[in-house]
C-alpha cells in the first residue's frame, strides 16, 4: 500500500513539474498581445462597377456611417444570398435615417463566396457592400477581426452567414446599447462610437427547446461547455456564441485588439477581454433558426471550444497573453 502511495505522489510532482515546465516554456515564447498580419490584396477591395480598388479603412479613424455589419463566410455560396437579401432589404427601409455598410469576408473560401458577395456589391454599390476577401482561411474569429479592423461605423454588428437570426432583431440589440451607453447612435453617433457597450443576441431562450431533441450525450456536453465557459471565461452572458452582436466602435477597438483566438471559441475570449476591461455588457433574446449547411460538427467542435476556452484563462493567468490596453 506504501508503494502505491510513493508512486502515486512521485507521479503527481512529476505531473505537476511538467506542467510549470510547460507553462514557463509558453510564457517565455508567446507574444503576449496579438500580431495581426494582413497581405496588401486583404487591405483593399474592389469596386466591380469602376474596377477600381481602393484601401478599406482602420478601425482607429473615426466613424464616417451609423452601423457596419461584418458578415464572416467560409464557403457560404448557397446560404449567403438568402441572408443578404433579407439583410440589406432591412437595411435599406431605414434609410436615410440609417446610414450603413456591409462587409462581407470571404474566409479564404473554396467555392464562389466571394463572387457572390460581389455581385450584391455591384448591384448595391461599393460604399454599401464590401467584400474583404481573405487569401488563406483564418477561422471565424480572424476573420470577424479583420472585418471589423475594416469598418467605418459608429457602432459594428457581426453576423453570422447563415441568416439563423432575423435583422430586425437588430432593433432589440439597439435598445439595450442605448441603455448602456445612455445614447442612440441615430442621432449622437460622437458619443456612442467613443462609448463603450456590447450587446449579444442570445438564444438560451430557446435551450430548454433545443434539449427537448438532443440526444442525453450531447445535453451533458452543452452543459459542460457551459460550466466551463461561467468557471474560466464569461459570467453573466448565457449564450456567448451567438453570431448577432453589437458594439460600439471604441468596445470593438478595445477587445478586438486584445484577440488571440481565432477559431470558434473567440467569442468567449472576447467577452472575457470585454469583462477583464470593463466593457458594460448585456444579453437580449433573438430569435433564431437553425438553418441546414453547419460548418460546427458538434461534438468534436464542443470538446474543442472547452480546451480552448480553459487555455484562455490559462494563459492570461500566468501572463502568456495581455491585455493590449486597459480602459481608464
Amino acid at each position: 500500500m506504501l508503494d502505491i502511495y510513493s508512486t502515486l505522489c512521485c507521479g503527481g510532482i512529476l505531473v505537476l513539474i511538467a506542467f510549470l515546465a510547460v507553462c514557463i516554456i509558453v510564457v517565455k515564447t508567446t507574444k503576449p498581445c496579438p500580431s495581426v498580419l494582413r497581405s496588401k490584396k486583404e487591405m483593399s477591395f474592389l469596386d466591380p462597377i469602376t474596377g477600381k480598388t481602393s484601401e478599406f479603412p482602420s478601425l482607429s479613424e473615426p466613424w464616417s456611417i451609423h452601423l457596419s455589419v461584418v458578415v464572416p463566410a467560409y464557403n457560404e455560396e448557397v446560404r449567403l444570398p438568402p441572408m443578404l437579401d433579407e439583410c440589406l432589404e432591412y437595411l435599406e427601409s431605414r434609410r436615410p435615417a440609417l446610414t450603413y455598410e456591409v462587409i462581407v469576408v470571404s474566409d479564404g473560401s473554396q467555392d464562389g463566396t466571394a463572387e457572390v458577395a460581389r455581385k450584391y456589391a455591384k448591384n448595391h454599390g461599393a460604399d454599401t457592400v464590401r467584400v474583404l476577401e481573405l487569401e488563406t482561411n483564418r477561422g471565424k474569429g480572424g476573420a470577424v477581426r479583420l472585418g471589423v479592423q475594416s469598418t467605418r461605423g459608429a457602432v459594428i454588428l457581426f453576423a453570422d452567414a447563415d441568416g439563423a437570426t432575423k435583422f430586425p432583431d437588430l432593433a432589440k440589440l439597439e435598445s439595450s446599447l442605448k441603455d448602456l451607453v445612455k445614447g442612440d447612435y441615430l442621432t449622437a453617433p460622437d458619443d456612442v462610437a467613443a462609448g463603450l457597450g456590447i450587446v449579444c443576441g442570445s438564444r438560451a431562450h430557446l435551450e430548454q427547446q433545443a434539449i427537448s431533441s438532443r440526444s442525453y450525450f450531447r445535453t451533458v456536453l452543452m452543459y459542460g461547455f457551459h460550466l466551463l465557459v461561467w468557471l474560466f471565461s464569461v459570467r453573466g452572458i448565457r449564450d456567448t456564441q451567438c453570431g448577432f452582436k453589437l458594439f460600439t466602435r471604441e468596445a470593438a477597438r478595445l477587445s478586438f485588439g486584445s484577440l488571440h483566438v481565432e477559431r470558434w471559441a473567440f467569442d468567449a475570449e472576447l467577452l472575457y477581454i470585454a469583462q477583464r476591461l470593463g466593457i458594460p455588457l448585456s444579453e437580449v433574446a433573438v430569435n433564431w433558426t437553425e438553418i441546414e449547411g453547419s460548418k460546427l460538427i458538434p461534438v468534436f467542435s464542443w470538446l474543442q471550444m472547452g480546451k480552448d476556452i480553459f487555455l484562455i484563462w490559462l494563459w492570461y493567468r500566468i501572463g502568456a497573453w495581455k491585455l493590449a490596453k486597459k480602459v481608464a
